[in-house]
């Protein structure tokens, strides 16, 4: 069976920036989720998301706008907007598992509120003709909540609902349950994507042995810790490509020169790639020391030092392997 490879929406990361730049690089999503819009009881696109969804700024890859409310006015205002872009598809999270969310009875906050869902998707239904995924987790508290929220998405024409196989209070930490995620799969009518800890190309063909009939799967931190990853899974290979780092360089050039001309000033693009190396730094030869120094480094020029240091001794690593 062929699969679908997707890219999870990550909060701060994964903007038109980055996904223009991964696509050119390295390839191998299929379909990029957006990081969600959040209108905070305002009736208000803010700029950042409205940038992250324009058109022109996603021209050669395909994306599929995400929204955070637990509001059917705010739902339906930002299908109206997303479809003024002329998008069909909008995607619901209910899977952030972040307590400044979950507290809100949003994201995998909102699992445990069956009747809520009902009304926000009886409306976008009613009231729209946008297309509505999902986006969840298995709950908050506990694994079940999803099984009691699928009476009502069943109700809905709903594309897909995307599962990360972990619940909210988990965060990222602990296994992902597979007997849970298993235990979904035959308690909805509703096409599944799975979503979770897919790190390695072993990790991925291990859950596509598990579940055989899945056949689109979500990768989210693992894409950023090894951009190489979809690629890989789809060429069915755990080889690298000899040129390694060298792509890595070019296309981490690419993101830091864009962010820097949209940040204003060092500190800001300096959390900004910092961010970013706490997860680059996971496919080195030594992730701790690696983002030791990109902390260290106090400045921009500190950082490129960093950066070349950094490349120069994983070529020579490489290099000294063959």
């Amino acid at each position: 069976m062929a699969h679908t490879l997707l890219s999870s929406p990550l909060q701060g990361f994964t903007d038109f920036r980055f996904r223009n730049a991964f696509n050119q690089y390295f390839g191998g999503i299929d379909t990029f989720y957006a990081p969600y819009i959040k209108l905070n009881g305002k009736l208000k696109i803010k700029q950042s998301y409205q940038n992250d969804l324009l058109p022109e700024n996603n021209a050669t890859i395909e994306v599929i706008p995400q929204v955070m409310t637990n509001d059917p006015d705010e739902f339906l205002f930002v299908i109206k907007y997303v479809q003024s872009l002329g998008y069909k598809e909008l995607n619901w999270n209910l899977g952030c598992p972040y307590p400044m969310v979950t507290k809100s009875g949003m994201g995998s906050g909102l699992i445990c509120n069956p009747s809520r869902i009902d009304e926000v998707l009886h409306r976008a239904h009613n009231e729209t003709d946008i297309l509505v995924s999902m986006k969840m987790r298995m709950g908050y508290e506990h694994a079940e909540e999803i099984l009691d929220a699928f009476p009502i998405l069943d109700k809905y024409p709903l594309k897909n609902i995307a599962i990360h196989a972990r619940i909210g209070k988990q965060l990222y930490k602990g296994p992902v349950d597979l007997d849970a995620f298993e235990k979904c799969i035959s308690s909805t009518k509703h096409k599944l994507y799975y979503n979770g800890d897919i790190t390695s190309v072993s990790a991925f063909k291990a859950m596509k042995k598990r579940f055989p009939s899945i056949d689109h799967f979500m990768i989210g931190r693992g894409l950023i810790a090894d951009p190489f990853l979809p690629s890989m899974i789809k060429n069915d290979t755990t080889d690298y490509p000899e040129n390694r780092w060298e792509i890595f360089s070019k296309f981490h050039d690419t993101i830091y020169q864009q962010y820097d001309e949209y940040l204003s000033g060092p500190t800001p693009i300096k959390m900004k790639m910092l961010g970013f190396w706490e997860f680059f730094s996971q496919s080195t030869s030594n992730p701790q020391k690696v983002y030791k120094a990109i902390k260290k480094a106090s400045n921009p020029a500190k950082y490129r030092q960093a950066v070349d240091k950094i490349l120069s001794t994983e070529m020579s690593i490489k290099n000294s392997r063959k």
